[in-house]
């Protein structure tokens, strides 16, 4: 991290910059784009219902053969229409997975390529919003891909600078997300402070100590700034995953034994509560495997309820169920239900009084079940700390989609008492600080 930004070693334009810069925040569950106009002032880009984000999501609809994202993918889906979804493909980079073919409405396609067409409309909706073509971006990347893997990281930020080279973008740059959402927590402030960015996306936790101040904003290198950065593969959809396993998963024979006191095999479970692995639990050899798991229940009603989630295709149902209710369960502190009556032989008619089948998610078992990943996200905020040599930080600004839940809030102000947590931008404050930084190139 010797420099401020993190040049991309595909390709860098000798032809000077006139169009804006992008600012694109490529995230495991949702994306936003910015940019700085040409009066200076920072712009969003609406992907999608008025919004700044759009969740990171594709729908290739069988029928029509049209592909549709974010928000539009996510209601195709959960409206029943046939097809296939695709979500968090970030959580591929840097793996074998991202070379791999996978059957997309009888066709084969490799997820790379499924990547690019995420990128190439994300550029098609900034164009058309910014009003002409765009070939310059910065992109943000998590301080780690992989943990404890140099050269797999370096796999996953190729793979990423490849796609987004394929779509159009012939201007890259890198830059680490926690650090671009402090130079967009910088354009607020009136003074010198220094800060711990804790940015929860939804497939890494990272943190980065710095030292801002609005009269540097402008500058294009802020390494002596840069104090400490470290990271984690943890995030919002290893929260998704706990809660489906805690909560969604028992109802259809997880940690569940037969007669002789065998536990029922749980890698069925753990795919379809894993956005990335779920179209696996849909494949052959993974449907025959789960048939014959039927002895190995005790109660048969357990299985049958797991054959109609395979069979309908329910995963990214039921795991979007624990995400809005994790969402809703943590803003009010209410307990909030997750609607599982598609699973049942013969769902109650709409407005009867038979039992539904419901998943309860309450405050107390939020922070219980999310505890496993919760201590290992607030040990590397301590960490980042002490790797900067100071006794401590100003503040803590919070920031990523994940950073608004409730526990996590709690647990870093638990390990960091008396300091000032700050929330900013939730969803779009990666991309503002990245175009923050295009800008300067121009």
């Amino acid at each position: 991290m010797a420099g401020f930004f993190f040049s991309s070693s595909v390709l860098t334009s000798a032809s000077p910059v006139t169009a804006p810069v992008l600012g694109i925040d490529f995230g495991t569950s949702n994306s936003a784009v910015a940019y700085v106009d040409a009066s200076g002032q920072l712009q969003e880009v609406p992907l999608g219902l008025g919004r700044a984000e759009m969740p990171t999501a594709l729908f290739f609809d069988a029928e029509t053969h049209a592909v549709l994202y974010g928000h539009e993918a996510m209601h195709a889906y959960l409206s029943g229409a046939e097809g296939r979804l695709l979500r968090a493909l970030k959580s591929l980079l840097g793996s074998p997975l991202m070379d791999e073919v996978t059957s997309v409405n009888g066709e084969a396609m490799r997820f790379f390529d499924i990547l690019v067409t995420f990128f190439k409309e994300l550029k098609r909706r900034s164009e058309l919003h910014v009003g002409q073509p765009i070939t310059g971006a910065v992109l943000g990347r998590p301080v780690h891909f992989v943990d404890e893997d140099p050269g797999r990281d370096a796999l996953a930020q190729d793979a990423l600078a490849r796609a987004a080279t394929d779509a159009g973008f012939t201007d890259l740059r890198f830059q680490l997300e926690p650090i671009a959402a402090a130079l967009d927590h910088e354009q607020h402030l009136t003074g010198e402070t220094t800060v711990l960015v804790v940015d929860i996306g939804g497939g890494t936790s990272d943190f980065t100590v710095i030292r801002l101040h609005p009269a540097r904003s402008r500058q294009t290198d802020r390494a002596v700034d840069i104090l400490a950065t470290t990271g984690v593969h943890i995030g919002g959809t290893n929260f998704d995953q706990l809660l489906d396993l805690d909560r969604v998963m028992p109802l259809m024979g997880y940690r569940h034994a037969d007669a002789a006191g065998r536990p029922v095999p749980s890698g069925v479970f753990f795919d379809l509560s894993t956005w990335h692995l779920i179209h696996q639990a849909y494949s052959r050899k993974s449907m025959q495997f789960a048939h014959s798991l039927a002895t190995h229940y005790a109660n048969r009603h357990l299985h049958a309820r797991l054959m109609a989630a395979l069979h309908g295709q329910h995963g990214h149902r039921m795991l979007a169920g624990v995400e809005a209710a994790k969402i809703a369960c943590s803003q009010t502190g209410e307990p909030t239900l997750v609607a599982l009556d598609f699973l049942l032989h013969d769902p109650p008619a709409p407005g009867s009084a038979a039992q539904a089948l419901s998943a309860r998610l309450d405050a107390d078992t939020l922070t219980r079940a999310l505890q496993p990943a919760l201590a290992p996200v607030v040990a590397c905020a301590r960490q980042c700390v002490q790797r900067s040599g100071l006794a401590g930080v100003d503040e803590v600004y919070l920031t990523g989609g994940s950073s608004a839940l409730r526990p996590l809030a709690d647990a870093v102000q638990q390990a960091l008492p008396g300091v000032r947590l700050v929330s900013g931008n939730r969803f779009g404050g990666v991309a503002a600080g990245l175009a923050v930084m295009g800008s300067n190139l121009i």
